[in-house]
This record gives C-alpha cells, structure tokens and sequence, in this order.
C-alpha cells in the first residue's frame, strides 16, 4: 500500500461522513460529513476536503445485505465511487461496510451524546470505522482480506 494520506467515505442520500488517515500509522479520525441534495454529493465540498488532505486514496463503504448480496444503497456506493475515480483520477478502494453504522449507532448511544447531535456524528464516526478497518485489513499481520480496489 502507498504512504501517505486516506481519506475514507460513508457514503449516504443526505450526507456522507469523511475520515482521514495517514497511512503507515494506520489510525482514521474524524473529518466531518458532506451534504448531499437531490442532485448529489456536494462535490464542492468534496474537493475542498481534496485541496486541504492531498490524499494518495480514497476508501469507500460498501453496503451489503449480511449475506454478502448487493442491496439499494450498494449502487449507489459504486456510483459515487466511479465519480470519485473520474474527477480525481485517485485509487479507490472498497471496504465491506456490514455493520459500521449499527456499531457507530452503539458508540454515540454509549456516549450519552443529544439526540440531536447523533445523526451528524453517526456518518464521521461510520466513515472512521471504514477507514479503520481499511487499515487493520492491510497491516503486514493481518489475515487475507476482501478490500478491493477500483
């Protein structure tokens, strides 16, 4: 895997989080999350995240039902992620989402955090959790993984 920095994606219809890491050390933070209208992403946004990080990759969930088979939002992931690969001409690579945002969901209801305050940090956090696992999947002592790359 290349040095350097990641920036990972959940994506959604209404927002998607971001996450950045730097890559051999390994550790996602939180990056914020991107509004997303009818007419998608916030590509603006996006590119400001790009400017400020310099990524050399871009990691994107992709949603799965828990039998492995594609569902409605799997598409979409894909889509985002082809456009991501089309403007940017960056790698891109997926890593399996099952469960990351049921496990966000766990953390911020263990945190006590507001109501309120949940649903934007539920996206960064879910977008930590992809990219973390990104990392974990490519240390030299990690077992074989199934993160692919575009």
């Amino acid at each position: 895997m290349t040095d350097g920095i990641f920036l990972g994606f959940d994506y959604g219809t209404k927002s998607i989080g971001v996450a950045v890491g730097r890559s051999p050390a390994g550790h996602a933070e939180g990056a914020g999350a991107v509004q997303c209208s009818r007419r998608g992403p916030d590509w603006t946004a996006i590119e400001r995240l790009l400017r400020l990080w310099e990524p050399v990759g871009l990691v994107i969930g992709l949603p799965r039902n828990m039998d492995g088979s594609d569902n409605p939002m799997t598409g979409l992931s894909r889509r985002f992620g082809h456009r991501l690969d089309g403007r940017y001409h960056l790698p891109v690579y997926w890593v399996d989402e099952r469960l990351t945002t049921l496990w966000a969901r766990e953390q911020l209801t263990d945190t006590g955090a507001r109501k309120s305050r949940r649903k934007a940090t539920l996206d960064t956090l879910a977008a930590v959790t992809i990219l973390q696992a990104f990392f974990d999947e490519r240390r030299p002592d990690a077992p074989e993984n199934e993160v692919g790359k575009l």
